[in-house]
């Protein structure tokens, strides 16, 4: 779920609990074979049978709120399986090739509930472990050195503060269900949104922000020219003013953040790359053509910056995937694209006679070509 979707989720939840009502949420905790989402996928569903979110491509959701009425008047929670294929009593006909259990509970105002979700307010990395072995039970709520709640086990608990802290540090982004001995638990993960920088405030980052902020990537626009940077065109974003010879003043990169240069001025780019590579974030995008990628790095060493191999190995230029884009929207999905295959650890090629899962970096062999 990105931030876009916690948003509207959380603001469903608010409506709901503001007219006295009481909301299920359903996750998605397993899936076998094919499914049109992954592990953690969750929606709300309201009193009334209407949801906020999505499981599937839309033909999941009305059986998922049916069962999540009983839910929502009893309180128990439900773990119920669908089959995604036609050839089964049980089947949606929907013609996947694969099935997904789904957990159903009742949104209460616990103290692990409300933990979890001021996290998914404030964007906060975290893991959520609920046990499913036996869909009643205590549960616990990791983060960042701390923890609210209690599983049922001491043991248990301290083999699953364990995993979530590994799942923190390696900043893994799958939730999954796990197994520890004859107890299954399901990690619910919340990473916080992409950070995207974009050095250059010119008419081509203005789709590429709004493409961004629909994604629910929390982003940043840095330009020395204060008319360009302008609330209507970058709504959402954070608008920094500054002199490119001053960004370690006016800028803050975190080792995790993904950055884009594109300000259309070779000193200004020369500046903006140096400042980033010296940062150390997690991808960098450089527009324009690999030439000019080189004059940049050749500029840098005349002035005595020589960016080490791992620096450049973050380095993607010409940036973006090749669809043959023109325009600045079409450019600016070309980034997005290659951004957010880098971010899941995948190659960005072609699905078509891929097999397998298309949700796992393993996939990425699926997709070679021969």
């Amino acid at each position: 779920m990105n931030l876009r979707e916690a948003e509207r989720f959380l603001a469903a939840l608010a409506e709901v609990r503001a007219a006295g009502g009481r909301a299920a949420v359903a996750t998605v905790v397993r899936v076998h074979g094919s499914a049109y989402r992954r592990e953690g996928a969750r929606m709300l569903v309201r009193p009334d049978g209407t949801y906020e979110c999505a499981l599937s491509g839309g033909c999941l959701e009305p059986a998922v709120a049916d069962g999540a009425a009983r839910v929502i008047s009893t309180g128990e929670p439900a773990l119920v399986s669908y089959d995604l294929a036609d050839d089964s009593i049980w089947s949606l006909n929907i013609g996947c090739s694969g099935a997904v259990d789904i957990r159903i509970e009742r949104i209460e105002e616990d103290e692990v509930t409300t933990a979890w979700l001021d996290m998914l307010r404030r964007g906060e990395a975290a893991v959520l472990v609920t046990p499913l072995s036996g869909v009643a039970g205590r549960r616990i709520v990791f983060a960042s050195g701390s923890a609210v709640g209690h599983l049922a086990n001491p043991a248990l608990e301290c083999e699953a503060d364990a995993r979530a802290r590994e799942m923190l540090a390696t900043r893994e982004t799958q939730s999954a269900a796990e197994r520890f001995g004859d107890v299954e638990l399901f990690f619910e993960i919340n990473v916080p949104p992409i950070e995207l920088v974009v050095f250059g405030a010119g008419q081509d980052a203005v789709p590429l922000v709004r493409q961004a902020w629909g994604l629910g990537f929390a982003v940043t626009v840095v330009d020395p020219r204060s008319a360009y940077l302008r609330s209507d065109l970058f709504p959402g974003a954070r608008l920094v003013t500054a002199p490119f010879d001053a960004l370690p003043t006016a800028v803050s990169l975190r080792p995790g953040s993904f950055v884009v240069v594109m300000s259309h001025h070779m000193e200004r780019d020369r500046q903006a790359l140096r400042f980033t590579l010296a940062a150390d974030p997690f991808y960098v995008g450089v527009l324009g053509p690999r030439a000019r990628y080189e004059t940049l790095l050749g500029h840098l060493r005349d002035e005595g910056f020589t960016p080490s191999p791992a620096m450049l190995a973050r380095v993607h230029s010409p940036v973006g995937l090749s669809l043959g884009a023109e325009t600045s929207d079409e450019v600016a999905l070309s980034i997005l694209g290659e951004i957010l295959a880098v971010r899941h650890g995948f190659e960005g090629g072609f699905l078509t006679g891929a097999t397998g899962s298309l949700h796992r970096p393993v996939a990425r062999r699926a997709l070679a070509r021969s």
